[in-house]
This record gives structure tokens, sequence and C-alpha cells, in this order.
């Protein structure tokens, strides 16, 4: 039961990074995340220090816990990161799926175009499911790579990439839309070097958005 909450506690509070409920380089009291999450300061601590361990966290000595700063260093190395992890991993898994791994890509791209029509049509009220939706494609492109040590690299480094798209809010609209469609066509087609420069392309794109976008909203 204690493995489980901490378990429980440990992806909500992954999330609320992630997604900016805890703000980039907030205190972390623990008083005041016992009454916000409901458990014990000892599970508390474990889950902390698991997060730390992420890099979602920084603990500091005789000064407890703090959300993990961002720079526009961090998102440039996230993003070579990534492109590096999932280059790799895409031409794997583009190598070796099967009928079924079809099947997935096609079903989640599907939910994913259909949240993009709706951001663009202008609804923000999907925010959280656009990304959830952008994360499952990028996952279900590489899911037959045939490495779970991959599988889950890419996912650490997936997920710290994310938090400054949740931060910044940044969607390019009709433009991102296409490049996941064209992504999803040449996995069907096995295209190794085409999936890779679309995927490329998005990344820097991604990042190049989200950097102009921060500069904008702090009027630099």
């Amino acid at each position: 039961m204690t493995r489980s909450l901490a378990q429980t506690t440990y992806d909500r509070m992954r999330s609320d990074v992630i997604f900016g409920r805890l703000a980039p380089s907030a205190r972390l009291r623990l008083e005041d995340l016992r009454q916000q999450y409901g458990v014990s300061i000892p599970t508390l601590r474990e889950v902390l220090n698991r997060l730390a361990a992420d890099g979602f966290v920084v603990a500091e000595e005789q000064r407890g816990f703090s959300v993990a700063p961002i720079s526009a260093e961090n998102l440039k190395e996230l993003a070579s990161l990534r492109m590096l992890i999932e280059m790799d991993a895409l031409a794997r898994s583009l190598r070796a799926g099967d009928v079924a791994w079809e099947s997935h890509v096609v079903a989640v791209h599907h939910k994913l175009a259909r949240t993009e029509a709706r951001m663009m049509a202008g609804d923000t009220s999907v925010l959280d499911q656009w990304k959830r939706y952008d994360s499952e494609f990028h996952n279900a492109l590489i899911r037959a790579c045939g490495s779970d040590e991959l599988l889950a690299v890419h996912s650490q480094v997936f997920d710290k990439y994310l938090r400054y798209q949740m931060l910044y809010l940044t969607f390019r609209g009709a433009i991102s839309g296409e490049e996941h469609r064209g992504m999803m066509e040449a996995a069907l087609e096995r295209d190794v070097p085409t999936a890779q420069a679309i995927l490329e392309r998005h990344i820097s794109a991604g990042v190049i958005h989200a950097l102009s976008a921060h500069e904008d909203r702090n009027g630099s």
C-alpha cells in the first residue's frame, strides 16, 4: 500500500512539474506538500528524492527541495539529447515494427490530429490532452525499437523537454500537424531517412518557437 501511494504521489508531482503547476525554482516545503498531496512526510521525502534523482527536483543540503530551474541552454541541451536518442530509436522501430505496431501508430496519430484541429480552432481547453497525445504519438513511433533501456531514457528526456513546451505554451499549429502526419506516413512506408529528416526539423523548429515565445513574454 505504501509503495503504491508513493508511486501515485510521484506520478502526480512529476506531472505537476512538467505541466508547470509546480513552478520552476519554487521551494517545496514539506508541510505545504503534505496538505496538497495528502500523504505523510516520510512518503514525501521518498518521492522528492526520486524526483531529484530524475532531474525534476533539486535537493540542497540544509535547504530542502526546490523545483528544477529552467534555462535556454538546458532546453537546447535536452533537444539535442532527445534528437540523438529518438533518431536512433525511430530507425530501429521502423525496421522492426509489425502490423500491430502500424495500427497503434495510426490510432494514436488520429487522436493527436483531432486534438490539434481543436487547438487550431482556438480550443485551448484541450492543451493537456494535446501534449499527452503528442507524447503518446512520439512514443508509438519508437515503440518497436526493441530496447526497453532506450525507451526508458527517451521517456526521461522527452518529459523534461515537454516541460518547456508546457511552460511556454507553444503550439505551432498546422505546421506541427503536417510534420506529425509526415512522420506517420514515412513510418508506414518504412522510410527511415524521411522520417528522421522530419523529426529533426520538428524538434529544431519547436525549440526556436519556444525560445521566441519566452522572449516575447519577457519583453526581450
